[in-house]
């Protein structure tokens, strides 16, 4: 894929949310409006027409479109989603909220034809165009929710405290296992090219969303279908399984998840029913990428943003979002607290070399799951860079949160004077007027924080940056204990998506990928250094180094990094690679046990094949002796794929 269809799959986004805006397009249907860019898998961005074809060549969803959505979706407006944010969720998603969702009321006086074309206009792609989705086999009785098979994880990060680590006694397979695995089925998740949502394990089944909303439990051991429930838009977060007891034969657990749109939903994990949904940011391009943590009966749900990639238009005021932690109810999904990263509203702060006002401080959004410190009642969430210019105290920083006022207790910056936004990437704009005087390094917490008890009985809060560092903070101060740099660090560099931690190691997946320097204009001075890493929690030093292997050759958006979150058992650490590889590594010295090219078809439980991709985001589960993980990241670069595999240990005398 070229650049320029890697960030059209972030340059479109959600026309769903425009509570009252129907009357003020009528009444404004003029106005410009911003090119619509594709999702799906076109090749070519559109044909721009030639002086005088506009008419003949116009789409027949942009007159609508223009009538009843501009005013509120091109301009920008409260609660309404900008345009931009649409096309991520594919025509069929936004054909669904007009006819019967969100945005059906607004979309009342357009007849079906108009409320189908507006859709395909948005999001770039027909309808008819969508393969028709060859359905996974029903479960019979025999392979119903089981309450004798609680949960041996609650969602991302396995425990409250983010490790990532699974016993043996919870995972069912160690690393004398490892050796002897293989695939024993697949999914194909329909007409997808990325697979976002890291699944969760209960009652016999696995729990995980998809590209198009669609979240479903499959039958742990054969994949059959219990049920499928759909959400509004792309569910990328990991799903979240309340626990039980496994003689409470009347149990009936609720899953917790975000979906694109900023909504937390609960549903039941018996049946699929929705419990409840919550928009927990009005912010019109505000969505949930972090998991949400689970603690007793509060949701603690993580707000981030795309508002980064709006600052790309010159005329764009940059910026207004700020990140937020926000405590839910999780019997009701009602607001108990919500607790800003940036103290301060966005103000006036200058304007750009194209006249256009600069607001700030603005976002360090929390990209990932927060760790929960149960002892001190506090829970630890990493941020993103600043939107605009000038960066404050904010950005790039573990923050704790009080769990029962959401007051923050401390800050630890790790890189002062980051902002940066997609005005600062050159390949894509001629004007940059909205980077930032910092122009970056936007070196994120992408990765969620993990609290680890070391041997002597003390607590360290470890972080995981892009930078390429990670480092030891004091949960009672703030303190930083130790800083060890690992990586390289860059936008798509250093750690990315999740560590993992056993003990007194901590295992750090490097990414580092070799991005052009001429999009990002940094001229590094080190080298990559994608691979597996462990270090010693108590003092940051290492213990080994597995540097990734490189066998992409010529292969398009291949890598040898690990961008995935990792995760580790009893003597080993699982790692997908940006290569299509899934490696399994010896946690005693980094050698590899197990590999797995994703890079083929693979026969699925409904009948259509599937294809891996990159390894990146969501990690791998394991519960009764099988890893379950995804393959495909069809974003930034990295190869497609549309691929969920079930792997487990031969059968005796295989």
């Amino acid at each position: 894929m070229s650049h320029i269809r890697q960030l059209s799959v972030i340059l479109v986004s959600i026309c769903v949310f425009c509570v009252a805006c129907s009357e003020a397009g009528k009444e404004n249907a003029a106005g410009d409006a911003s090119t619509g860019l594709a999702q799906l898998e076109q090749e070519e961005p559109a044909e721009i027409p030639a002086a005088g074809e506009t008419a003949q060549k116009a789409h027949p969803g942009e007159a609508p479109y223009q009538a009843y959505c501009a005013s509120c979706h091109d301009q920008v407006m409260y609660k309404a989603p900008s345009r931009f944010f649409v096309s991520m969720m594919g025509a069929q998603n936004i054909l669904n909220s007009m006819n019967d969702g969100m945005m059906s009321e607004q979309a009342s006086e357009l007849s079906a034809q108009d409320r189908r074309a507006v859709a395909e206009y948005l999001a770039g792609h027909s309808i008819d165009d969508l393969a028709e989705s060859k359905q996974v086999p029903l479960c019979d009785a025999t392979h119903g929710f089981d309450f004798s098979k609680p949960p041996i994880s609650t969602g991302w990060g396995v425990d409250p405290g983010n490790s990532r680590f699974q016993s043996r006694q919870a995972a069912g397979l160690d690393a004398s296992e490892v050796p002897d695995l293989e695939v024993k089925w697949a999914f194909a998740y329909p007409n997808a090219f990325k697979a976002r949502s890291e699944p969760v394990s209960g009652g016999g089944a696995i729990y995980f969303g998809s590209q198009d909303g669609t979240v479903r439990a499959l039958d742990a051991k054969t994949g059959c279908l219990r049920w499928e429930f759909h959400a509004s838009a792309e569910v990328r977060t990991a799903i979240v399984i309340s626990p039980w007891s496994a003689d409470n034969a009347d149990a009936d657990p609720t899953l917790y998840f975000g979906d694109l749109l900023a909504r937390a939903y609960a549903i039941s994990a018996r049946t699929g029913e929705l419990r409840w949904v919550s928009r927990v940011d009005d912010h019109r391009d505000a969505t949930i990428t972090g998991t949400p943590t689970l603690v007793g009966n509060r949701l603690f749900v993580p707000v981030s943003s795309l508002e980064v990639v709006a600052a790309l238009d010159p005329a764009y005021s940059c910026c207004t979002f700020r990140g937020s932690l926000v405590a839910l109810d999780a019997g009701t999904g009602e607001q108990i607290w919500k607790s800003y990263s940036i103290d301060d509203e966005p103000a006036d702060a200058g304007k750009t070399s194209a006249g256009t006002t600069i607001l700030a401080p603005s976002g360090a959004p929390i990209w990932n799951s927060p760790a929960a410190d149960l002892k001190r009642g506090r829970v630890y969430a990493g941020t993103g860079e600043n939107y605009s210019s000038p960066a404050d105290g904010n950005s790039d920083a573990i923050i704790a949160f009080d769990m029962e006022t959401g007051a923050k207790l401390w800050v630890s910056q790790q890189t002062s004077g980051d902002a940066w936004n997609t005005g600062c990437l050159i390949e894509f704009t001629t004007d940059d007027a909205n980077c930032p005087e910092e122009n970056g390094p936007d070196y994120d917490f992408g990765a969620s924080p993990i609290l680890l008890t070391l041997a002597d009985g003390r607590d360290i809060v470890v972080g995981g940056q892009k930078s390429g560092a990670v480092m030891a903070i004091d949960p009672d101060s703030g303190e930083t204990l130790w800083k060890t740099q690992v990586g390289r660090g860059g936008v798509q560099g250093g750690v990315h998506f999740g560590m993992a931690a056993q003990g007194s190691r901590i295992y750090v997946p490097i990414n580092d990928m070799a991005y052009p320097e001429d999009i990002t204009r940094y001229k590094f001075k080190t080298p990559a250094k994608p691979g597996l890493y462990a270090l010693n929690a108590e003092s940051g030093e290492f213990l080994w180094s597995s540097p990734a292997p490189d066998v992409c050759a010529d292969m398009p958006d291949c890598d040898p990094g690990i961008s995935h979150a990792i995760t580790a058992i009893p003597g080993a650490v699982i790692a997908g690679h940006m290569d299509g590889r899934l490696r399994i590594y010896s946690s005693e010295s980094g050698d590899v046990l197990w590999e797995l090219n994703s890079l083929q078809d693979f026969d699925t439980v409904s009948g259509a094949k599937a294809h891996g991709g990159s390894f990146s985001g969501p990690g791998a589960i394991v519960a009764d002796g099988m890893i379950y993980v995804n393959s495909g990241y069809g974003i930034y670069n990295h190869m497609a794929g549309n691929l969920l595999l079930a792997i487990g240990p031969k059968e005796q005398g295989n």
